[in-house]
């Protein structure tokens, strides 16, 4: 296994109310948020860009604000995902990485593209999809230069860097928990999302690409409850075994596993926010996985 591969632990965002007293300080300065949590976990997903298109200057902040080694999952746009619903999405995935996604720089993670409940399995439509998307940051700089007019003026289409990008898929319709939609993934390597959302969506253990990625949406109830100790031990020794480039059978697996690799990186992030549970559940796994 190289050592450069690594077990990334996080959150889903940073700015919540209710962390106020028990994870940030009570006294913590409004937007002091990424900072204060970048000194304690080594990444976190932006949920701002599935909501609306940010600037470069946001992305550029965020980047500002956090140490060199920190990593960020880009959580990709809902208008995409949820309206466009996959089609037709060659400008407004110009648009998205025009936004400023390009200017994290190396601090740019994965990309996560989560798919609404009602969308089923459709192996041309995501094909077609999947064909778009840019596998590197050079790529993405060209794809972003053909961004349409409600970006002029306000867009990025340069980066300093050359570096490859990750996509991760996010599936919430049942039709998904089948052998073809994760051969598919396969064959176009993305990354299937390991989401435990207490049983609302399908909870799939299936390795598609040479990462990992995983939600934690809450253990019983969506975004409301925690992780036990025995939860946690679990998932410990689940992530350190993808992380070792093994593909266990689980009772969520539903294709044949995957060639086994030198390793692989992992990223997880902790979605359990109403109640500040995220924050430490991701605090107890992070020293679990190390």
């Amino acid at each position: 296994m190289r050592a450069s591969h690594r077990i990334r632990i996080g959150t889903s965002g940073w700015v919540y109310g209710p962390w106020h007293g028990p994870f940030y300080p009570r006294d913590l300065r409004r937007g002091g948020e990424l900072e204060y949590l970048s000194q304690h976990l080594g990444s976190t997903e932006i949920n701002a860009s599935f909501y609306s298109l940010q600037r470069p200057e946001h992305y550029r902040r965020w980047a500002e604000q956090t140490p060199d080694d920190f990593l960020f999952a880009v959580k990709g746009s809902r208008f995409i995902t949820h309206m466009k619903k996959l089609r037709d999405a060659e400008v407004p995935l110009a648009n998205f990485f025009a936004s400023g996604v390009l200017a994290l720089g190396r601090k740019l993670g994965p990309l996560l593209w989560q798919l609404p409940p009602s969308l089923p399995f459709d192996a041309d439509r995501l094909t077609t999809f999947f064909r778009l998307l840019p596998r590197s940051t050079g790529a993405a700089a060209e794809l972003a230069a053909r961004h349409d007019e409600r970006l002029a003026g306000r867009a990025l289409t340069e980066t300093d860097t050359d570096q490859p990008m990750r996509h991760a898929l996010e599936v919430r319709h049942p039709s998904f928990a089948d052998p073809e939609p994760v051969e598919l993934l396969r064959e176009h390597d993305i990354g299937l999302v390991v989401a435990d959302a207490a049983g609302d969506w399908p909870h799939l253990e299936d390795v598609t690409s040479d990462f990992v990625y995983l939600r934690f949406h809450g253990a019983e109830e969506l975004y409301s409850s925690g992780y036990t100790p025995d939860d946690l031990d679990r998932w410990a020794k689940l992530i350190k075994a993808w992380h070792a480039g093994k593909s266990p059978r689980t009772s969520h697996t539903v294709a044949p596993p995957a060639s086994e690799s030198r390793g692989r990186d992992v990223y997880a992030y902790f979605d359990n926010d109403v109640k500040a549970y995220a924050p430490a559940d991701a605090l107890s796994l992070a020293e679990r996985c190390t």
